[in-house]
């Protein structure tokens, strides 16, 4: 039964919930306290998986008890509840919460929400993993893209576009703009899973306060056993694979989603390389060792994946879950069912692709493509396309 701890200053709040929850009861073990230190004190007792507090409470205020919690629990998942919403509060939360719901909340957003994470808690398996990621309130970005997004949003001059295009050039800050802006915060009615969207909807203003909180954005320096052109190479993949799903024939409704997933398909391995150095350095040296994909040996040395590792930080984020899904699944696409060309099913490809391009830039004889997998991808009439989509792909580098 999962534990969930709701904070507030206010006791009637608290008695709304409680009432608003009631029908929960035989399936969550709900505790309620009032008020920060009461919030710490019970953390401090016993395990929670998620703390559900207000942000603005006299003496400890949310941001002070959810930075605790990440800091000496880092296994529970934290989220915001508040009525309040400014640049400078977004700023706090973003770097202590993993959601933030705007008060009044409905019980159903409320319910999904809770559902959602606790799910997300039992998508990758180790314990270790979990309380590592739990503590990530941020990736590293590249220090060029910092420095010239720093100097563009100080320049009054500077588009709205120019500021979107110089985020699409880095997974971890475009996965930070999307959290942002997917969370309730700003009161959107949608998901939001446009880049281009979400630098206009959260307006140059609040991305300057961002780029300029260090707990937000921070420049990425890898290990010294990790070779800068490891990073590099994690960066142009990306980058590729974004442009490559772009070209392939889907619905244009599900073409941003897929550009999204296919830019942060990934980012599950600067997690690793930014927060388990030790762990993605044995990775590497064994893959290029046994001459097989770094996930396989992820598999056997973590008990999980990149691609998990990524779904998983990133649905804490409460970045949609038509971005997380294709992402968790992109290396086994048929642990999920397909009847279309998907968005999972089109980051799978884009990935393939992308290596290939990355391995043979003059040509390739194809695809290294698993029988499972090649018999899922002949039900769906995509396996007969594919010298289609290698000659899409060639066309996105020009």
């Amino acid at each position: 039964m999962k534990r969930i701890l709701f904070v507030d200053d206010d006791d009637k709040i608290l008695d709304g919930i409680r009432r608003m929850l009631h029908s929960n009861r035989n399936r969550w073990d709900m505790h309620f306290a009032i008020g920060g230190a009461a919030a710490l004190e019970a953390c401090e007792k016993e395990s929670f998986d998620v703390v559900v507090t207000d942000m603005r409470m006299p003496g400890m205020d949310g941001a002070t008890l959810l930075g605790h919690i990440r800091d000496h629990h880092p296994n529970t998942t934290r989220i915001v509840l508040s009525g309040y919403s400014d640049a400078a509060l977004a700023t706090r939360s973003v770097s202590v919460a993993h959601r933030f719901l705007a008060k009044p909340c409905s019980a159903t957003e409320l319910q999904s929400t809770i559902e959602r994470v606790c799910t997300l808690q039992d998508l990758v398996g180790s314990q270790e993993i979990r309380r590592i990621v739990g503590k990530t309130s941020e990736l590293p970005s590249l220090s060029t893209t910092y420095l010239e997004l720093t100097n563009a949003v100080s320049d009054p001059d500077t588009s709205i576009n120019q500021v979107a295009a110089i985020i699409a050039q880095d997974v971890a800050m475009s996965a930070k703009i999307l959290q942002m802006t997917n969370s309730a915060f700003f009161g959107l009615s949608q998901n939001v899973t446009s880049l281009a969207s979400a630098v206009s909807y959260l307006g140059t203003e609040t991305i300057k306060h961002l780029a300029l909180a260090s707990e937000v954005f921070r420049v990425f320096k890898p290990d010294s056993r990790i070779p800068q052109s490891v990073c590099d190479s994690m960066q142009r993949h990306a980058l590729s694979a974004a442009s490559i799903v772009r070209m392939l024939p889907m619905e244009p409704k599900l073409r941003d989603a897929s550009a999204v997933a296919a830019l942060l398909h990934d980012i599950g391995s600067l997690f690793l390389a930014s927060a388990m150095p030790d762990e993605f350095c044995s990775i590497l040296s064994l893959a290029n060792e046994r001459g097989c994909k770094a996930f396989e040996v992820e598999e056997e040395l973590l008990g999980t994946s990149h691609a998990e590792i990524g779904a998983y930080l990133l649905g804490l984020w409460g970045i949609p879950d038509i971005v997380v899904e294709p992402i968790a699944h992109h290396h086994h696409p048929t642990r999920i069912p397909h009847s279309t060309f998907d968005p999972t099913t089109a980051i799978y490809i884009t990935d393939l692709l992308a290596h290939e391009l990355e391995a043979h830039p003059e040509g390739s004889a194809g695809c290294e493509i698993a029988e499972s997998d090649r018999a899922y991808l002949e039900t769906l009439g995509v396996l007969s396309r594919l010298d289609e989509f290698r000659e899409l792909a060639a066309q996105s580098r020009c």
